[in-house]
């Protein structure tokens, strides 16, 4: 990569002989928008850690090295905060060997306290779709989500779980909104979906088991996340990937929070989304699939009265071509060959990812 001084016309030769990489040229190493790289900066501390003579900030090979890292985790399905935290680690340059005041082999430092180690980039604690009440256990306390229903975030600053429900069952928009916009600020989408979003809602779910009641909390809650994901979608970078990805619930399909949030998700990772929304018909998503080429169409089945995979194989072969993934607990046995199942959130965003690569 050629080391440049600046992006303006007249910063030419003695700007070009500045030590360092220029925000223009790593961007176009890493394939990131310039926009993107200083909101990186500015959010995470992760960019330049010089500046020349000519008082340009400018980027060298370990800054380079830490972003290339960070670029290769958050496309690999990582929020961008945790990301970001992985890449600061320190780490030998290449062809170096790790030092370690406790000597040779010593373990690596633990994770800073109160924030957990994030697990794999597809290794999804929790089910991509929302919890049946047959497959989590009757809490002792009926009126409110009890603190041992859900499982709390642990770090500080941040709403747990069992907060976050007590809030929803009260009705408190305003804390709802403020627990998710943390959240998502923080660890982005796929964390707020699987340890305070499934949570939450699992509760809720055994709360209209136990009593019958709780439809009002259901509709709130879920209201306050698609305009939390919305927030947080318009904040993503511009889109990187030419192709759009299209996600759609399947024909009278009417619960699609999952589509919002994935959206939202890849949004972050640079991909363009159009979402069609609920009780999508399949000619109506063939139509747009003809018009729009997009790279990846994902479909969404909660319940199995919308579930039959039939439909699937009628939808229009592209050039170039389309993977078609779904995703939710409707689906009935028997998709088509060419359609890819995803049981879990990063499941689905790795299926629509590798179609990008």
């Amino acid at each position: 990569m050629t080391r440049e001084g600046g992006s303006g016309a007249g910063e030419n030769a003695a700007a070009e002989e500045e030590p360092g990489y220029g925000i223009g040229a790593v961007s176009r190493r890493l394939g990131v928008p310039a926009s993107t790289l200083r909101t990186w900066n500015l959010r995470y501390g992760i960019g330049p850690s010089r500046r020349s003579p000519g008082g340009h900030r400018r980027y060298d090979d370990a800054d380079l090295r830490r972003l290339e890292e960070m670029n290769r985790l958050i496309r690999a399905g990582m929020p961008p905060a945790d990301a970001a935290r992985q890449a600061l680690r320190p780490r030998p340059a290449p062809g170096e060997r790790a030092a370690s005041p406790a000597g040779e082999g010593a373990a690596a430092p633990p994770e800073p306290p109160g924030r957990p180690e994030s697990p794999g980039p597809f290794e999804s604690p929790r089910p991509f779709e929302f919890p049946r009440p047959s497959e989590t256990p009757r809490p002792s306390e009926t009126s409110v989500p009890s603190a041992s229903a859900v499982r709390p975030a642990p770090e500080p600053g941040l709403l747990s779980a069992a907060m976050l429900a007590r809030a929803a069952t009260a009705l408190d928009a305003a804390t709802v909104n403020a627990g998710l916009d943390a959240a998502l600020a923080a660890h982005g989408v796929v964390w707020t979906w699987e340890r305070l979003v499934l949570p939450v809602f699992a509760a809720v779910t055994r709360r209209q088991q136990d009593t019958g009641a709780g439809i009002d909390v259901e509709h709130l809650f879920s209201d306050r996340l698609q305009a939390a994901l919305a927030r947080f979608s318009a904040r993503a970078p511009s889109p990187v990937h030419p192709r759009p990805v299209l996600l759609a619930g399947a024909e009278e399909e009417q619960h699609v929070l999952p589509i919002h949030a994935l959206a939202a998700a890849l949004g972050v990772l640079g991909v363009e989304t159009r979402v069609l929304g609920a009780r999508t018909p399949y000619t109506a998503l063939a139509d747009a699939m003809r018009r729009l080429g997009p790279a990846a169409v994902f479909v969404w089945s909660q319940i199995r009265e919308t579930g039959d995979p039939a439909p699937l194989a009628g939808l229009p072969g592209l050039r170039p071509a389309c993977r078609v993934v779904v995703g939710g607990p409707g689906w009935w046995d028997g998709l088509p060959t060419q359609v890819v199942r995803a049981n879990t959130f990063r499941d689905a965003l790795s299926a629509v990812m590798t179609t990008l690569r």
